[in-house]
């Protein structure tokens, strides 16, 4: 048993354990429990319970949730519109977000799939210093789709 000064008293009867926390006017609160030992300590419930709360808050705080931002563009793109989502998209990888990219085939352009890849080959090559392809380049019927996430430092 711990009392409410940190100082360990060892192993302790329960009663003679809620004797002394209602001494103290405080609360008997178990800590943790080992085979048939439990760590008991002294000390006031809603505070410990507060304490608790704030430190899950924090730790919540420190997340860094990684969310997919999404990028259309056609195979016939031009290149002014290329870079400004080229700037978009290095935008987004640097503030820790993965870029889906997604181009669109419609009608006849069905054909023309291979400047699809191109042009999502160039985008790879354009962000390769900020981030790594985790999905190739993939037609999923009338869309090619790739996923580009960022580097993490370590």
């Amino acid at each position: 048993m711990i009392l409410a000064d940190g100082r360990n008293i060892g192993i302790v009867s329960l009663r003679e354990a809620l004797k002394k926390a209602k001494e103290s006017d405080l609360d008997l609160v178990e800590i943790s429990s080992t085979g048939g030992l439990s760590v008991c300590k002294i000390l006031d419930y809603g505070k410990y319970k507060y304490e608790l709360q704030k430190r899950k808050s924090e730790a919540k705080k420190k997340q860094k949730i990684v969310e997919v931002k999404e990028l259309k563009l056609t195979p016939m793109i031009d290149t002014h519109d290329f870079e400004v989502k080229l700037k978009s998209a290095r935008r987004f990888l640097e503030d820790g977000n993965k870029v889906r990219f997604t181009l669109k085939f419609r009608g006849r352009e069905m054909s023309y799939q291979e400047q699809g890849v191109d042009v999502l080959n160039r985008i790879k090559t354009e962000l390769a210093s900020l981030g790594k392809v985790e999905q190739e380049p993939k037609l999923e019927g009338k869309a090619m789709g790739m996923l580009i996430g960022p580097i993490t430092a370590k």
